[in-house]
């Protein structure tokens, strides 16, 4: 999973990153709550830690942001030294999911934000095959059927896919792709993952006729649409005229 840190103190974000990595997460750290709401405003995260005070803009402050433009299924765990109960009861009134009172306690914290992140997403963490309208996903083999048919995939290409069909209708920004993907930040401008999600969509047949549309999202990333029958009908004759 994606996360992103917000945490005012150096080491503790330092202990925050190590514990997350050492968990299979990937992390993009912030020490300012201003640069985290500008990078959210074109990124996607799948949790985000905050601590309650920051410079320049508060860890409350980044929530109440996140809450108001529609981020209600976004995980927010707070991990603070503000720990009274007037603080604590503001961020869950706020729209936080859990607080962590600092000093950490690594293990304890690693298995509250695994549970977090279970609760959000538990399609991601299911290791058992799943379908998808015509699509069935095997994970042990990393294989994908078509109507039965299998679809010859990379390693990369299934866990592309298998990211897009876990989390259908959220956009998902490239960097996040591309760190769900290839397991590291995304650093620079690059085509690779453009490419890649266009090779899939012929692939798997990501079309109209199979219930899906694998959209670009302007300054973002892509976003997988599951089409209900009525939707269908309407862009079936819109290519038809």
């Amino acid at each position: 999973m994606r996360v992103a840190i917000l945490q005012r103190d150096p080491v503790m974000r330092q202990s925050i990153e190590k514990v997350l990595t050492a968990a299979s997460h990937s992390c993009a750290s912030f020490d300012d709550g201003l640069t985290l709401s500008k990078t959210l405003a074109r990124s996607t995260v799948d949790l985000l830690i905050l601590d309650w005070q920051s410079t320049r803009l508060s860890g409350a402050e980044v929530l109440r942001s996140v809450r108001s433009v529609g981020g209600d299924r976004l995980p927010v765990m707070f991990v603070s030294r503000d720990t009274s109960e007037e603080i604590t009861v503001r961020a869950f009134v706020g729209g936080a999911d859990d607080y962590v009172a600092l000093p950490l306690r690594p293990a304890e914290f690693r298995e509250r934000v695994a549970a977090l992140l279970r609760r959000a997403y538990p399609d991601r963490f299911s290791a058992a095959s799943f379908n998808v309208g015509p699509y069935h996903f095997d994970p042990h083999r990393q294989l994908v059927m078509l109507r039965g048919q299998a679809v010859q995939l990379s390693g990369t290409q299934y866990r592309l896919a298998s990211l897009f069909f876990s989390n259908i209708g959220r956009v998902m920004s490239r960097d996040h792709i591309f760190a769900m993907v290839w397991g590291r930040e995304f650093r620079e401008f690059t085509r690779t993952i453009d490419s890649h999600v266009s090779r899939l969509r012929l692939l798997l047949e990501i079309e109209v006729h199979n219930e899906f549309r694998l959209q670009p999202v302007y300054k973002s990333g892509y976003r997988l649409l599951h089409l209900r029958q009525g939707e269908i009908a309407v862009v079936e004759q819109k290519q038809a005229a």
